[in-house]
């Protein structure tokens, strides 16, 4: 089977806020963010110029096809938008600030008990972590054994795809830990999977452009 490396978006203005995007359209990079993907670019491309990649997978978000962008240019492929890789719908909560929904009541849920939590009128994290390991599937269905995956999408879809991958349960997703412009890296084989790298951070090495 194939590696697979999940990128995380780069900053916005959401995450520098703590408001909680979810899909709301037009949320774009700001200027840290963009660094940040550049330095994703700086950092890959040179590494993955052996490796067989033909395209990049994205969240068809606009947060996350800007970060793919910069790095698809270096190593002269396309960016493939990917509907299973979008993030969890929070479907209410969108656009709402962290810092007032942790007063909500149904917060704990969230943090404590997320295999029983579903956003109003939004996705389950059930539903989300199906969706994300489907499409893992269906990715790795297209690709031979020695080929490498880029996906680049956002926080709580790796980690629910990294938990499922490692067996953990849905309820303790939350402990892993997946900053923007990170890189998670996993190996799916046909005698198990293995995960190589969680939240590698590149922030403190960004070049000042």
């Amino acid at each position: 089977m194939p590696l697979i490396l999940f990128i995380r978006h780069a900053e916005n203005d959401y995450v520098k806020k703590g408001l909680l995007a979810g899909r709301l359209p037009d949320v774009h990079l700001n200027e840290n963010g963009q660094a940040q993907a550049l330095a994703l670019a700086d950092h890959l491309a040179p590494r993955l110029k052996k490796a067989k990649i033909n395209t990049i997978y994205s969240s068809p978000l606009e947060r996350a096809l800007e970060t793919a962008a910069p790095l698809a240019k270096a190593l002269g492929v396309e960016t493939t938008p990917r509907e299973g890789l979008l993030e969890t719908d929070c479907g209410e909560w969108k656009g709402q600030a962290l810092k007032s929904l942790r007063r909500d009541r149904l917060w704990r849920s969230v943090q404590s008990h997320p295999s029983l939590f579903r956003f109003p009128a939004g996705e389950s994290f059930a539903d989300a972590q199906h969706r994300i390991c489907r499409e893992v599937e269906t990715l790795c269905a297209l690709h031979g054994p020695k080929d490498t995956i880029i996906a680049v999408s956002h926080a709580d879809p790796i980690k629910l795809a990294v938990a499922y991958y490692l067996g953990m349960p849905i309820d303790c997703f939350q402990r892993l830990v997946v900053a923007p412009a990170s890189i998670t890296t996993l190996y799916i084989g046909e005698k198990g999977c293995q995960l190589l790298s969680l939240n590698f951070n590149l922030s403190f090495t960004q070049p000042r452009r």
